[in-house]
């Protein structure tokens, strides 16, 4: 299929150009993001104080912004990067985790759409039918919503924030409003450990610093997260869990490439 074709490319154009990706995410899934990031060909910056942020940005590629464990402190900092980055024309990836689960969290993911623009929004479920208006339940930072009208309101959120809009469930939605893809690449055990939604958030900031088509870019990198957690699951035997999955995910996205893809990504255009 040609768009597989263009995730392949956009995969070379990753390792060739190793492009620096910023991220102000969450402590709890910090040292994931910076290593799946390294796994798939990128090279990861963790920044987040204020006085540190737009140098970070200036040299970065893409800006990763990600809300999971959120405080006043790095919320300034989200703001103040991604207003830099808007001024350098330089993409910028943002994860509302948990929104819809408190007001604090609701206001900031308001604020942080009203004052920065964004090239990819990146979220489950829940967090997509929240943003798009939709009244959904939240689970913390889980997705309970059904996946029923998940493609209008990824396009309707897509349209609105004039962005791409990147669900990860059962089956993956890419949509820029316009066009829309869905990838079924994914395992069952990949909620199973924390920071998978994180860690598919950076690989998308990480396609997204090298390739300019921002629908190839989250598409590339969803279904790499997608299609590594496969073939790692494939690996288990006899006693091997959850810890030894998270540890051959890494190996999996490490040893990624264009033939794999080929033969195993799994989209359908809409």
């Amino acid at each position: 299929m040609e768009i597989i074709k263009e995730c392949v490319t956009a995969l070379q154009k990753v390792k060739e150009q190793n492009p620096l990706v910023h991220n102000i995410t969450n402590y709890v899934t910090v040292n994931d993001c910076a290593n799946v990031i390294l796994a798939i060909g990128g090279s990861p910056i963790m920044a987040d104080d204020i006085n540190d942020v737009e140098d970070m940005v200036s040299i970065a590629s893409c800006l990763v912004i990600n809300m999971g464990t959120l405080n006043e402190r790095t919320v300034a900092s989200m703001i103040k990067a991604g207003k830099k980055a808007n001024k350098l024309h330089k993409p910028v990836v943002f994860d509302p985790v948990g929104v819809g689960a408190g007001p604090y969290r609701n206001k900031t993911a308001e604020k942080l759409l009203k004052e920065i623009e964004f090239a990819v929004i990146r979220g489950n479920m829940s967090e997509v039918k929240f943003l798009s208006g939709l009244a959904v339940q939240t689970k913390g930072v889980d997705s309970v919503a059904d996946e029923a009208g998940g493609i209008e309101a990824a396009k309707s959120l897509a349209a609105d924030m004039k962005c791409v809009a990147a669900v990860t469930g059962k089956t993956d939605i890419i949509t820029d409003g316009q066009r829309v893809c869905l990838i079924d690449n994914g395992h069952p055990i990949l909620p199973g450990i924390t920071g998978t939604g994180c860690m598919a958030t950076a690989l998308v900031g990480t396609f997204c610093g090298a390739v300019r088509d921002y629908f190839l870019a989250a598409t590339t990198g969803v279904m790499s997260m997608g299609l590594a957690g496969e073939l790692a699951e494939r690996t288990l035997k006899g006693n091997e869990g959850i810890g030894t999955f998270r540890m051959r995910l890494f190996d999996s996205i490490y040893r990624l490439d264009g033939e794999t893809m080929m033969k195993e990504g799994r989209i359908r255009i809409e």
